[in-house]
């Protein structure tokens, strides 16, 4: 019975909005990528049979199939095909779910899976300002009267009304909200220090490591900033994930394939799921994608070691700590994308590599992700490691 297996994983270090990696073009910031994915995994650019790439914001320099467009820039034979997915923040995490469903499939044998955003070039929306709104009559009549849904913007769901939404569902504090994000950028200046980032990045020029870590902030300090999406609110740009560039990727092929060329299997993709909830909150869906993913695989919240739950604002993670039951000393143990950034349509593949990299460090077998989406949606991957 053919199965999936991660045979290399590689991501570019994290730029900050205007950083070291805003000069680059984000389908060549994908070559780069894809080029010293290759060399230091080596995985000979022949063998791949696609390139299944996440992009969010697939307008200007990243429209036209940046996928596509990364796999020429790289120098890769032009026989490679590459596409191009939006599953909005969980696009590079469902392209590793279609990677590993075509190898599963025997539709290939070889999969290059991930994604890149450059939000420094292409601002986050910009796709909705071309040719008209992205929504419809019948969408907007559908949800005119829920509250967080303002029917008469351009843009009528919002992820910060959502945020404001969830942690008065779930009685989160501005303080609870704040300690959590302060945690999250102490955690990844810790994994900096102690060199726990370094086998999964592929330095981009002069840039080597994370640039969104502060490591100076202070409960204080976040204290001070301003609720932007609810007067007297609790989230704040602290407590909300970075604007960020940057790009990621994983190689998915068989365990029989792998043998056959001596590659060393990682892991395999033991489950992969997707579901939806309310579009308006937008956020929660990663907490019934979770019991749909324990259900398909038999395991038990307790029975795995590492668990990453993107921080696209703060009460996500915690919402579904609190829904889960899981153990928050193995939630982002490296922090998340409050401290690290969130490059939208390269984030998913980014916390698989830095998943798969803390499951071998620790020895845990059992890894799982999960991702908010816009639209409610969220993407649940559960890992094993071999």
């Amino acid at each position: 019975m053919r199965d999936a297996v991660i045979v290399a994983a590689a991501r570019t270090p994290i730029g900050r909005r205007g950083g070291g990696l805003s000069g680059i073009h984000p389908v060549d910031l994908a070559a780069q990528l894809l080029s010293g994915f290759a060399d230091r995994s080596g995985i000979d650019p022949a063998w791949i049979e696609d390139v299944v790439w996440g992009c969010v914001s697939q307008v200007g320099e990243q429209a036209w199939n940046v996928g596509r467009n990364a796999v020429l820039a790289a120098g890769w034979p032009e026989t490679i095909p590459g596409t191009t997915l939006d599953r909005q923040c969980g696009s590079s995490q469902q392209a590793v779910h279609f990677a590993a469903a075509a190898v599963i499939a025997g539709q290939s044998d070889f999969v290059v899976a991930g994604g890149v955003e450059s939000m420094s070039r292409v601002a986050m929306g910009a796709s909705a300002t071309v040719s008209g709104a992205p929504y419809g009559t019948a969408v907007r009549d559908r949800y005119r009267e829920a509250e967080g849904f303002a029917a008469d913007d351009l843009v009528p769901f919002n992820q910060g009304v959502g945020a404001e939404m969830m942690a008065a569902r779930w009685g989160f504090s501005r303080s609870q909200l704040d300690e959590y994000a302060l945690a999250s950028h102490q955690k990844a200046g810790a994994a900096t220090d102690n060199g726990e980032f370094e086998s999964e990045i592929v330095a981009i020029g002069d840039v080597k490591a994370d640039e969104g870590i502060r490591r100076d902030t202070t409960v204080e300090k976040l204290a001070g900033l301003k609720t932007p999406f609810k007067v007297d609110g609790v989230v704040t740009a602290g407590s909300a994930s970075q604007i960020s560039d940057g790009a990621a990727a994983l190689a998915i092929t068989t365990s029989e394939w792998a043998a056959a060329r001596g590659l060393k299997p990682l892991a395999r993709v033991h489950t992969a799921v997707v579901a939806a909830d309310d579009p308006v909150i937008m956020l929660t869906a990663p907490i019934p994608a979770t019991s749909l993913a324990l259900r398909r695989s038999g395991l038990s919240i307790d029975e795995i070691g590492v668990y990453e739950v993107n921080e696209a604002f703060a009460p996500v993670p915690l919402a579904w700590l609190a829904e889960t039951g899981a153990d928050p000393a193995r939630l982002n143990v490296r922090g998340g994308a409050i401290a690290l950034g969130h490059p939208l349509g390269g984030s998913g593949a980014r916390i698989m590599t830095t998943m798969l990299a803390r499951m071998r460090d620790s020895g845990s077998r059992f890894g799982l992700q999960t991702m908010c989406e816009g639209g409610g949606m969220a993407n649940v991957t559960i890992l094993e490691l071999i």
